[in-house]
């Protein structure tokens, strides 16, 4: 029995929305979240070297990171909860340099996102609470890990929140350089 996946790029053509097939009846469901050739059949030929997995509370917004050496491909979806998932091109050299696309990911939908190397990704979290899985490409690298302010104005990403409520954020987030003090590829 084959199952199929969607691949549809986003406004950003080289991250990939992904819509598996849920196989689903009184038990539950099955769906395919990782399948090589499929993937590579998309043009997703790429291998994950770690799967890491987050928990957050409403409204906390974890991002925008990404490593400048050492750059992470990252498979990212909902088991568990609703987040609006975000990625931005920090590639100096892209005719798409510094535009976002932002998606929704949850357990109800089952949809992936495909963020690239060579771009910043973060995401809030609008349910109570979300488990956030996602495979990467290479090793975290914490000397090379940077962030770029989420609320930058430069960029102007639309994180669905409700007015007068901020997110939560790390330290880190919270002190993240704007875009244009931010360390991005050629």
């Amino acid at each position: 029995m084959g199952f199929d996946m969607e691949f549809q790029p986003t406004a950003l053509p080289e991250v990939i929305l992904i819509r598996p097939k849920v196989f689903g009846d009184a038990r539950g469901f099955f769906m395919e979240s990782w399948e090589r050739r499929k993937f590579a059949a998309a043009g997703l030929d790429v291998e994950f070297v770690q799967d890491n997995h987050s928990h957050s509370a409403r409204h906390i917004l974890r991002g925008l990171h990404y490593q400048i050496e050492k750059p992470q491909g990252k498979l990212v979806r909902v088991t568990s909860g609703t987040v609006f998932d975000v990625a931005v091109d920090v590639r100096r050299s892209s005719p798409n340099f510094g535009r976002w696309v932002g998606v929704e990911l949850s357990a109800e939908n089952h949809h992936m996102l495909w963020v690239p190397p060579g771009f910043a990704h973060g995401y809030l979290v609008l349910s109570d609470s979300a488990d956030f899985l996602y495979k990467v490409t290479d090793f975290w690298a914490p000397e090379h890990e940077r962030a770029i302010r989420w609320d930058d104005p430069e960029i102007g990403i639309a994180w669905p929140l409700p007015p007068g409520t901020p997110p939560g954020l790390s330290g880190k987030d919270a002190a993240a350089p704007a875009f244009r003090d931010a360390e991005v590829y050629a």
